[in-house]
Protein backbone atom coordinates (compact mmCIF):
# COMPACT_ATOMS: atom_id res chain seq x y z
CA UNK A 1 0.00 0.00 0.00
CA UNK A 2 3.14 2.16 0.87
CA UNK A 3 4.56 2.14 -2.84
CA UNK A 4 1.06 2.56 -4.55
CA UNK A 5 0.59 5.75 -2.45
CA UNK A 6 4.52 6.54 -3.62
CA UNK A 7 3.71 5.90 -7.25
CA UNK A 8 0.60 8.18 -6.96
CA UNK A 9 2.34 10.92 -5.29
CA UNK A 10 4.89 10.65 -8.14
CA UNK A 11 3.22 10.43 -11.21
CA UNK A 12 1.09 13.72 -9.12
CA UNK A 13 4.18 15.00 -9.08
CA UNK A 14 5.33 15.19 -12.49
CA UNK A 15 2.03 15.91 -13.64
CA UNK A 16 2.18 18.90 -11.67
CA UNK A 17 5.92 20.00 -13.27
CA UNK A 18 4.34 19.82 -16.28
CA UNK A 19 1.37 21.55 -15.85
CA UNK A 20 4.37 24.15 -14.06
CA UNK A 21 6.81 24.42 -17.19
CA UNK A 22 3.58 25.01 -19.44
CA UNK A 23 2.66 27.89 -17.86
CA UNK A 24 6.04 29.37 -18.50
CA UNK A 25 5.81 28.19 -22.09
CA UNK A 26 4.89 30.96 -24.43
CA UNK A 27 1.02 30.65 -25.64
CA UNK A 28 1.63 31.42 -29.26
CA UNK A 29 4.06 29.53 -31.48
CA UNK A 30 4.69 29.93 -35.27
CA UNK A 31 5.77 26.29 -37.04
CA UNK A 32 5.83 25.17 -40.75
CA UNK A 33 6.24 22.61 -42.60
CA UNK A 34 6.80 21.81 -46.36
CA UNK A 35 6.80 19.45 -48.87
CA UNK A 36 7.02 19.37 -52.89
CA UNK A 37 4.62 17.51 -54.97
CA UNK A 38 5.08 16.31 -58.84
CA UNK A 39 1.28 17.86 -60.01
CA UNK A 40 0.67 21.13 -61.04
CA UNK A 41 -0.45 23.77 -58.51
CA UNK A 42 -4.58 24.18 -59.79
CA UNK A 43 -4.45 19.66 -59.02
CA UNK A 44 -2.87 20.10 -55.90
CA UNK A 45 -4.90 23.21 -54.82
CA UNK A 46 -7.93 21.33 -55.55
CA UNK A 47 -6.71 18.42 -53.24
CA UNK A 48 -6.09 20.80 -49.97
CA UNK A 49 -9.94 22.47 -50.78
CA UNK A 50 -12.34 19.53 -51.60
CA UNK A 51 -12.67 19.02 -48.18
CA UNK A 52 -15.33 16.51 -48.83
CA UNK A 53 -12.79 13.96 -49.71
CA UNK A 54 -10.57 14.71 -46.40
CA UNK A 55 -11.89 11.66 -44.68
CA UNK A 56 -10.69 9.51 -47.43
CA UNK A 57 -7.45 10.44 -46.72
CA UNK A 58 -6.74 11.72 -43.46
CA UNK A 59 -6.68 9.49 -40.74
CA UNK A 60 -7.77 11.93 -38.16
CA UNK A 61 -10.48 12.54 -39.47
CA UNK A 62 -14.16 10.56 -39.69
CA UNK A 63 -16.42 13.57 -40.80
CA UNK A 64 -16.78 16.86 -42.81
CA UNK A 65 -19.53 18.92 -41.98
CA UNK A 66 -20.05 21.61 -44.32
CA UNK A 67 -21.15 25.24 -43.11
CA UNK A 68 -23.98 26.97 -44.76
CA UNK A 69 -23.61 27.19 -48.44
CA UNK A 70 -21.83 23.93 -48.81
CA UNK A 71 -18.87 25.70 -50.40
CA UNK A 72 -15.45 25.48 -48.94
CA UNK A 73 -14.91 28.55 -48.83
CA UNK A 74 -17.60 28.94 -46.18
CA UNK A 75 -15.76 26.97 -44.10
CA UNK A 76 -16.54 23.49 -43.05
CA UNK A 77 -16.16 21.27 -39.46
CA UNK A 78 -13.92 18.25 -39.03
CA UNK A 79 -15.06 15.39 -36.93
CA UNK A 80 -12.08 14.06 -35.75
CA UNK A 81 -11.77 10.21 -35.35
CA UNK A 82 -11.76 10.39 -31.43
CA UNK A 83 -15.00 12.53 -31.81
CA UNK A 84 -13.60 16.34 -31.18
CA UNK A 85 -15.39 18.42 -33.13
CA UNK A 86 -13.26 21.22 -35.21
CA UNK A 87 -14.70 24.06 -36.91
CA UNK A 88 -12.78 25.66 -39.57
CA UNK A 89 -13.58 29.72 -40.90
CA UNK A 90 -11.42 30.13 -44.29
CA UNK A 91 -10.10 34.13 -43.78
CA UNK A 92 -8.46 33.82 -47.62
CA UNK A 93 -9.10 32.27 -50.80
CA UNK A 94 -6.78 33.06 -53.15
CA UNK A 95 -6.36 30.00 -55.98
CA UNK A 96 -4.55 28.29 -56.71
CA UNK A 97 -1.57 29.64 -54.50
CA UNK A 98 -2.94 30.64 -50.90
CA UNK A 99 -5.66 30.07 -48.29
CA UNK A 100 -5.74 30.73 -44.50
CA UNK A 101 -7.99 28.67 -42.10
CA UNK A 102 -8.70 30.01 -38.74
CA UNK A 103 -10.25 27.15 -36.18
CA UNK A 104 -13.23 28.74 -35.21
CA UNK A 105 -13.94 27.66 -31.76
CA UNK A 106 -13.04 29.40 -28.43
CA UNK A 107 -13.84 26.35 -25.68
CA UNK A 108 -10.81 24.12 -27.27
CA UNK A 109 -7.42 24.15 -25.79
CA UNK A 110 -5.47 24.64 -28.63
CA UNK A 111 -6.44 27.60 -31.55
CA UNK A 112 -4.89 29.68 -34.49
CA UNK A 113 -4.39 29.67 -38.06
CA UNK A 114 -3.13 28.08 -41.07
CA UNK A 115 -1.58 29.55 -44.45
CA UNK A 116 -1.49 26.84 -47.23
CA UNK A 117 1.13 28.81 -49.60
CA UNK A 118 1.68 27.08 -53.25
CA UNK A 119 4.22 27.85 -55.18
CA UNK A 120 5.41 26.24 -58.57
CA UNK A 121 9.20 24.01 -57.95
CA UNK A 122 10.48 21.39 -60.12
CA UNK A 123 8.28 21.13 -62.46
CA UNK A 124 5.29 20.06 -59.94
CA UNK A 125 4.07 22.56 -56.98
CA UNK A 126 5.28 23.53 -53.56
CA UNK A 127 2.94 23.43 -50.31
CA UNK A 128 4.23 25.55 -47.30
CA UNK A 129 2.05 25.14 -44.25
CA UNK A 130 2.77 27.76 -41.13
CA UNK A 131 0.32 27.60 -38.47
CA UNK A 132 0.11 30.33 -35.94
CA UNK A 133 -0.94 28.78 -33.25
CA UNK A 134 -2.17 28.87 -29.81
CA UNK A 135 -1.94 26.26 -26.81
CA UNK A 136 -4.41 27.55 -24.12
CA UNK A 137 -4.09 24.80 -21.29
CA UNK A 138 -0.66 24.69 -19.78
CA UNK A 139 -0.86 20.78 -19.71
CA UNK A 140 -1.36 20.89 -23.28
CA UNK A 141 0.97 23.26 -24.37
CA UNK A 142 3.69 21.11 -22.25
CA UNK A 143 2.88 17.90 -24.29
CA UNK A 144 2.28 20.14 -27.70
CA UNK A 145 5.95 21.41 -27.62
CA UNK A 146 7.81 18.78 -25.76
CA UNK A 147 6.29 15.51 -26.73
CA UNK A 148 3.98 15.49 -29.67
CA UNK A 149 5.77 18.92 -31.49
CA UNK A 150 4.28 21.73 -32.75
CA UNK A 151 4.42 20.30 -36.53
CA UNK A 152 3.23 16.89 -36.09
CA UNK A 153 -0.69 17.00 -37.34
CA UNK A 154 1.36 19.60 -40.50
CA UNK A 155 3.73 16.59 -41.64
CA UNK A 156 0.65 13.84 -40.53
CA UNK A 157 -1.13 16.04 -42.78
CA UNK A 158 1.40 16.49 -45.85
CA UNK A 159 2.50 13.00 -45.96
CA UNK A 160 -1.61 12.06 -45.77
CA UNK A 161 -2.19 14.61 -49.35
CA UNK A 162 1.38 12.87 -50.87
CA UNK A 163 -0.34 9.55 -50.56
CA UNK A 164 -3.34 10.14 -51.50
CA UNK A 165 -1.59 11.81 -54.54
CA UNK A 166 -0.19 8.13 -55.73
CA UNK A 167 3.37 10.18 -54.22
CA UNK A 168 5.93 9.77 -51.08
CA UNK A 169 7.63 13.14 -50.35
CA UNK A 170 9.78 14.52 -47.62
CA UNK A 171 8.49 16.94 -45.52
CA UNK A 172 11.12 19.77 -44.48
CA UNK A 173 10.66 22.34 -41.94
Amino acid sequence: MKWAAIIVGALAGLVLLMVAIGALLPRQHVATQSAEFKVQPAVLWQAVTDVSKFPQWRKDVKEIVPMAGGDARSGWTEVWAHGERVPIEVKEWTPPSRMVTRIAAKDLAFGGTWTYALTPANGGTALRITENGEVYNPLFRFLSRFVFGHTATMRNYLLALGESLGEHVEVKD
